[in-house]
């Protein structure tokens, strides 16, 4: 049995990582959340738990597990296909794109993240126009996407992945808040939306509401 431990209001793009591969596996678990707001992460119960003080973490048993990118690899090692869904491309080079999207989602476009909160996705909040640093960043994500989208498809690779359900989310950012996107791209991240991990945890946001 595991135990992800998320933001009280569903609001953080890592944890709905986490708690999307977890679905997607198939796997018990519990959710607990921590008031990040409040400062929650910061008192002694939860920062004996993760090591980063930061959601998610994943508790099984004596094991306690810290950053989303992690929790992905560990629940794709532990629950592994064909028996479970997999969560990563099965080819080596793939798996690899898939990780570079994922940290690249981490790493960069710091002015959309700042300028388009996951408030826009998950709480129906809507931002002033992007600054100048916002829409380089969000031009940089467009043409990233683009590039990396095949034509016709809804999935980065021939099957579903984790960075689908990342990548979503960024350009989500700016699709929700009325910043103009690409047909395809936003064609692109309304089918992820639709996939059912993805819409249990909107159903949990959107009770907190």
């Amino acid at each position: 049995m595991f135990t992800l431990y998320v933001d009280d209001h569903y609001f953080s793009p890592y944890a709905l990582s986490a708690f999307v591969a977890l679905t997607e596996k198939g796997v018990a678990f519990t959710l607990e959340t921590v008031a990040l707001g409040a400062g929650e992460q910061q008192q002694p119960a939860y920062s004996a738990l993760s090591l980063t003080q930061r959601v998610p973490t994943l508790v099984e048993g004596d094991f306690r597990l810290s950053e989303s990118s992690a929790i992905d690899e560990y629940l794709e090692e532990c629950f592994p296909a064909p028996d479970y869904v997999a969560l990563y491309p099965a080819s080596r080079r793939l798996r690899a794109k898939a990780r570079e999207v994922q940290a690249w989602l981490r790493s960069d476009l710091g002015a959309i993240r700042t300028e388009r909160p996951t408030d826009v996705v998950f709480g129906g909040l809507r931002m002033a126009p992007l600054t100048p640093a916002g829409q380089q960043s969000a031009e940089k994500l467009i043409a990233a996407a683009g590039k990396l989208l095949p034509e016709g498809q809804h999935t980065l690779f021939e099957t579903w992945s984790i960075a689908d359900t990342e990548l979503a989310l960024m350009l989500n950012r700016l699709i929700m808040n009325g910043d103009a996107v690409p047909a395809r791209l936003a064609a692109y991240a309304h089918a992820q939306w639709q996939r059912p991990s993805v819409q249990r945890w909107l159903m949990l946001s959107q009770q907190k509401q």
